[in-house]
């Protein structure tokens, strides 16, 4: 498993590991390793406790050795942490340094003037002296530029880019930045190929004030004049305010006469123990993980693993991957007599950002992400003694479309790995809020395969929610993810996403519950961000209303068209009932000619100060082909 620290729920993520998983950083960090291992052997002077990271991600490794070669030993100046384990065995104290044997010394530290000034009279005799320094990103790339493990000066992601085999891929966001009071935002971006080359690296000015973002693959290789490819894309936005995450909708659309057309979303760029909602291939289906180094170190063969859910027995995946290459792993070859609705769980060593995975069925594939599996959570003892005030408690809500049209099939999938059951019921309302049917799903062991048809239970065009259900037992931690999946009828066509729970629009908290995403618990207001159709058909959305206990009767929900460079085209208000729903299409709501008039780069902002909303959205072209994944917000 790759030595790195990324994410925890409580400080967020770590930004050393964005600093030095950049691009720029790697390629500068490989040149100081090979600077260091010529000058070597190596004391390393650690005053951070960032060493561990440096040497997991660093580039270059040679002849059996690290990318910094042979270390003679780490040395600090906390006590507290001399004789503590580490690379090259217990910390020593810094005042230990001068009797190194060595030729160089590396400060780990990204101020290295400062460090080399401290210990001057401790290095040894004739030993160079190395630092961090080289590997900073240019002045010109930081949007803190005095303060270099700020946050907002790592504002980076991935994403999967394709422009291969009749399938495209289109980018779509909006300069979010510009709410908090960012001007000047731009963007760097490096294209790598599936063997991990570079094929492109350029940067795009984002428009002013909120106007949208639209990297589309075709564009790309007919700009740069390149081949076919299917690779990533690594994005940095530099002048941003607010927020040091880049989030984004990602198409995949077919060319030429292939029909596909499928949406997911941003790739949560922090690497994971685990992944899960992988599924296993139904009849007549292949599913590929795309798996995607995200990191200019190799993956060893046998590294990362699959398994069934809640099986122990691991089947490792045999080839190595090399920094930043791209690789197609069919589950069926590591898993051949695994299928739907059996799950699948992904142990990934922490060497991916989120992957993705394609199912591909006669003509037609469709694109998902897999989920973070959380390593830190325990059950919850609490959760199944909730006081009323809170209601129904953790709610995960999902459509169900119009069941002549559509089938909508639910699969509750672990997502902790210490969660053995999963006690569950399954509520349905139509739009109105009127509860129309409910199963108790049981209390299911961490390896089930059940897939719910919604449509046993007979019920019409509204929206369904897991919920806790402890009548058998069981236990809960309240990250409930379920995986979905919407085919239709008439075509074939499908669509699947996946999302997890929380406790929905109560005045009253448990646990950071209902989330806020700009201040403190409760979270009661919504910013869903509805992408445009861009061509590709008429953009729709579902929005729910959820309520864990009784809040208002009615939303106020405010929409507002805009055009590509962020200017409102017109504006649109409707009511929601407590525990309905509303299909929203913008042609619809606006009118096909203002939808028209805003133009390619398109989007619906949807805003509501009186509760939170969750919202699924596509696009639907008239061959019935559609796409359909959760929305985001700002």
């Amino acid at each position: 498993m790759l030595d790195i620290h990324t994410y925890d729920a409580r400080a967020g993520g770590n930004v050393l590991y964005k600093a030095l998983v950049h691009p720029l950083a790697a390629e500068a960090l490989a040149g100081l390793a090979a600077s260091v291992r010529a000058a070597g052997p190596v004391a390393v002077y650690d005053p951070e406790g960032m060493f561990a990271m440096v040497l997991a991600l660093c580039p270059g490794g040679v002849d059996g050795l690290g990318g910094l070669g042979v270390i003679e030993g780490v040395y600090v100046h906390d006590t507290q942490r001399v004789g503590q384990p580490t690379a090259a065995g217990p910390a020593r104290a810094l005042v230990d340094l001068p009797l190194a044997s060595v030729g160089a010394v590396l400060a780990v530290s990204f101020e290295g003037a400062r460090v080399r000034d401290r210990i001057a009279h401790l290095l040894p005799e004739g030993a160079r002296v190395f630092a961090l320094d080289g590997v900073r990103l240019p002045d010109a790339l930081l949007t803190v530029p005095g303060r270099y493990l700020d946050r907002l000066n790592f504002a980076t992601n991935h994403a999967f880019f394709r422009d291969a085999d009749g399938l495209s891929t289109r980018l779509v966001t909006a300069n979010y930045w510009a709410r908090y009071g960012a001007a000047d935002v731009r963007l760097w971006l490096r294209l790598f190929g599936a063997a991990g080359e570079v094929l492109a690296s350029w940067e795009e000015k984002v428009p002013e004030g909120e106007g949208a973002i639209v990297i589309d693959s075709q564009v790309v290789r007919e700009r740069f004049g390149l081949p076919p490819f299917v690779g990533q894309l690594f994005v940095h936005a530099i002048g941003v305010a607010g927020h040091d995450v880049v989030k984004y909708a990602l198409d995949t659309y077919g060319t030429g006469e292939n029909p596909s057309l499928s949406v997911t979303h941003d790739a949560n760029a922090w690497p994971s123990d685990r992944y899960a909602n992988l599924p296993a291939p139904d009849e007549g289906e292949e599913v590929v993980l795309w798996v995607q180094n995200s990191h200019a170190v190799p993956i060893p063969a046998g590294a990362m693993a699959f398994n069934r859910m809640g099986e122990d027995r691991q089947v490792p995946i045999a080839r190595g991957i090399g920094p930043y290459e791209t690789v197609a792993i069919p589950v069926s070859d590591c898993l051949p007599d695994l299928h739907w609705p059996a799950q699948i769980e992904l142990r990934s060593g922490r060497y991916l950002v989120r992957p993705r995975y394609e199912v591909t069925r006669a003509a037609r594939t469709r694109i998902a992400h897999l989920n973070v599996e959380r390593a830190d959570l325990r059950p919850d003892p609490g959760i199944a003694d909730l006081p009323a005030s809170l209601g129904r408690g953790y709610l995960l809500p999902f459509p169900i479309l119009d069941p002549a049209r559509f089938r909508t099939v639910v699969q509750p999938s672990p997502m902790a790995e210490s969660q053995a059951t999963l006690p569950l019921r399954l509520d349905c309302f139509d739009t109105q809020g009127r509860l129309t049917g409910r199963k108790f799903l049981g209390c299911l062991p961490r390896d089930h395969d059940l897939a719910q048809d919604v449509a046993e239970l007979d019920v019409p065009e509204g929206h369904g929610e897991l919920v806790y259900d402890f009548r058998d037992g069981g236990e809960a931690d309240g990250w409930l993810h379920a995986l979905i999946r919407f085919t239709a009828r008439e075509g074939g066509h499908a669509a699947e996403t996946s999302f997890g729970a929380h406790v929905f629009n109560t005045v009253m908290t448990y646990r950071d519950e209902p989330q806020s995403y700009s201040g403190p618990p409760p979270g009661l207001s919504t910013r869903l961000f509805l992408k445009g159709g861009n061509g590709l058909g008429q953009a729709f959305c579902c929005l729910i209303y959820p309520a864990s206990a009784a809040w208002r009767p009615w939303s106020r929900t405010m929409l507002s068209l805009h055009d590509g460079q962020g200017r409102t085209v017109a504006k649109a208000e409707m009511e929601i009932a407590c525990s309905g729903s509303a299909m929203v299409w913008p042609h619809r709501l606006f009118g096909g000619a203002a939808v028209e008039r805003a133009g390619m780069g398109a989007y619906v902002m949807i805003r509501d100060v009186t509760c939170r909303l969750f919202g699924y959205h596509g696009v639907m072209r008239d061959d019935g082909a559609f796409s359909l994944d959760h929305m985001f917000g700002f």
